[in-house]
This record gives structure tokens, sequence and C-alpha cells, in this order.
């Protein structure tokens, strides 16, 4: 069973600062592996979109040996 609460943002601050500090320092480790997570997929998205591209030449060659080596086995 879940429930869902509606709190405003001074609400939450009142709660985490009445916190434990055990459990204030866990809250913390949560908050910063879902931002260190977050960080590493926009580095992934940034490395794939600058990565290099073929140019329209090496496309060519790619197309040339793949009929070369599809009218090799198809011998």
């Amino acid at each position: 069973m879940q429930v869902q609460v509606d709190i405003d943002f001074g609400q939450l601050m009142k709660i985490v600062n009445t916190l434990p500090s055990n459990q204030l320092k866990k809250l913390k480790a949560e908050i910063e592996k879902k931002t260190v997570a977050k960080e590493s997929n926009i580095d992934l998205e940034t490395l794939l979109l600058n990565g290099p591209t073929a140019t329209k030449l090496q496309l060519e060659i790619i197309e040339k040996n793949r009929k070369a080596i599809n009218q090799w086995r198809t011998r």
C-alpha cells in the first residue's frame, strides 16, 4: 500500500532538520547517488553526440565491402 502526501519545501526542510545525524547522513548519501547517476547519463549523451561520424567516402567503402561479402557468400 502506498500513500502520497504533498509537502511544500518549507515543511520538508523542517522534517529534514529534525532527523537524527545518522538518518541525515543516509538521506544525503541517497541524494548524492541520484545526482551522480544523472550526471553520468548526461556525460554519456554528450560523448555520443560529439563523437566521430563517417564521411560519405567511408560509407561508400562500407557499402562496397558489404556487396562484395554478400556476393562471395552466395557463390
